[in-house]
């Protein structure tokens, strides 16, 4: 691509993520602009650092096969402070443990996040789900069909994560150790981004 081309599908992308205020996928974008996928990452990963170097107010971030324009995390607190809102909570240790099962084993059901907290954890997912961290994915073809989990873009945004594959690595199992306890290790590296809390959640 030439320097000019490159400019004009950066406005274009600039434009898109603008107004969708939500992730786009790479594929949406490249089929409105006529380009290959591969195009369109050059043009939006420049774009993002270009952003990143000049320290603007706004950051182009991506997640799995997706980008989103959205606020620099450093201007939160001012954000908040102007638009009249308090600081969420953060999330609470049961709600980060459920976190966790579900994006370390997605998808998975209920019964299995129950498995492995050995509590029951109706209120903590249905919570999760209000808040968009995480979502349905379809049902296990076994008796009952109960409902499947996955993680949310939203969960990769707060986490602060481009991916899964970005997901600290499990501690190596130890004999001494459940997997309950296993896991807890884990969800001390699983923390919202600084400047980018989660969503609000009940007490």
């Amino acid at each position: 691509m030439s320097r000019t081309d490159t400019r004009e599908i950066q406005s274009a992308l600039e434009a898109i993520l603008f107004a969708a205020g939500e992730p786009v996928p790479v594929r949406r974008i490249a089929a409105a602009l006529n380009l290959e996928p591969e195009d369109v990452e050059q043009a939006a990963d420049a774009l993002a650092n270009q952003y990143g170097f000049d320290r603007r107010g706004m950051r182009i971030v991506r997640l799995d096969d997706c980008y989103q324009m959205c606020s620099s995390p450093e201007y939160a607190d001012l954000i908040r402070l102007i638009l009249e809102t308090r600081k969420p909570p953060q999330l609470s240790q049961p709600a980060l443990e459920v976190l966790a099962v579900v994006a370390y084993f997605q998808p998975v059901t209920r019964a299995y996040i129950e498995q492995v907290r050995g509590v029951d954890c109706t209120y903590t997912v249905k919570t999760l789900v209000e808040r968009g961290l995480i979502e349905e994915a379809g049902r296990l073809e076994v008796p009952g069909r109960p409902m499947l989990f996955r993680t949310t873009k939203v969960f990769l945004r707060t986490f602060g994560l481009k991916s899964l594959m970005d997901l600290p690595e499990l501690p190596e199992k130890q004999p001494d150790l459940d997997a309950q306890a296993q896991l807890e290790k884990a969800i001390s590296a699983l923390q919202p981004a600084a400047g980018d809390p989660p969503p609000e959640e009940s007490s």
